[in-house]
Parts: C-alpha cells; sequence; structure tokens
C-alpha cells in the first residue's frame, strides 16, 4: 500500500515539475518578446493560480498554474521579478488599448455582456 502511495507521489511531482518547466519556457519566451517582464501570483481557487505577466514594454498576460507552488517555481525558474500584489508602479506599466477600454466599459455600464 505504502509503495502505491510512493508511484503515486512521484508521478504527481513529475508532473508538476513538467508544468513548471513548460510555464517557465513560456514566461522567459515573454519577457524576451516585451523587453524583460515582471509578474504577480494570485490564487484563484479550485480553478490553479494565475501569472500576470507584464512586460517592459507595457505588453500583458497571463498564464495559470495548477498550484502556487507550481506558479511561484516557474516564476522563479524564469529569473523575473515577482511583485505581491498589482499595484503602483507595476500596474501602471500596463498598457491598455482600444479593446480592452471598450471591453472593460461595455462590462460596467451594461454593454452586449450584460445584456
Amino acid at each position: 500500500m505504502a509503495e502505491t502511495q510512493q508511484v503515486e507521489d512521484s508521478k504527481q511531482t513529475a508532473r508538476a515539475e513538467r508544468k513548471t518547466a513548460r510555464l517557465a519556457k513560456e514566461i522567459g519566451a515573454f519577457a524576451r518578446a516585451h523587453g524583460g517582464a515582471e509578474a504577480q501570483i494570485a490564487y484563484i481557487g479550485h480553478e490553479g493560480t494565475r501569472i500576470v505577466l507584464v512586460g517592459e514594454d507595457g505588453g500583458w498576460g497571463d498564464l495559470v498554474a495548477p498550484t502556487y507552488a507550481v506558479a511561484q517555481s516557474a516564476v522563479e525558474k524564469a529569473g523575473i521579478t515577482v511583485h505581491e500584489d498589482f499595484a503602483g508602479e507595476f500596474a501602471a506599466k500596463v498598457k491598455t488599448g482600444p479593446y480592452e477600454w471598450k471591453r472593460m466599459a461595455g462590462i460596467q455600464i451594461g454593454g452586449p455582456s450584460n445584456g
């Protein structure tokens, strides 16, 4: 019985390591494409943990990791700065375009998504 649990734990560890490596690779690619990057990690519940990336050029994006530990390992492996919260100078780096403003305004003032 204990041997079965060890095998399962080993498989879960291997999956987490592969996911960490994939996320770190994606984070690194984002950073290279945007002249560098910084991140903020936020637990989003059962779905996992969100990694918000902000490039030095103002470009932004996000990734979802299955756990906080995987997200934290991925950003560490990618070698980027991680912020505790999405505020201040870090948040001010984000550049939004007409699409984002239209979508945000539509949601806030009863646009198509609110009926």
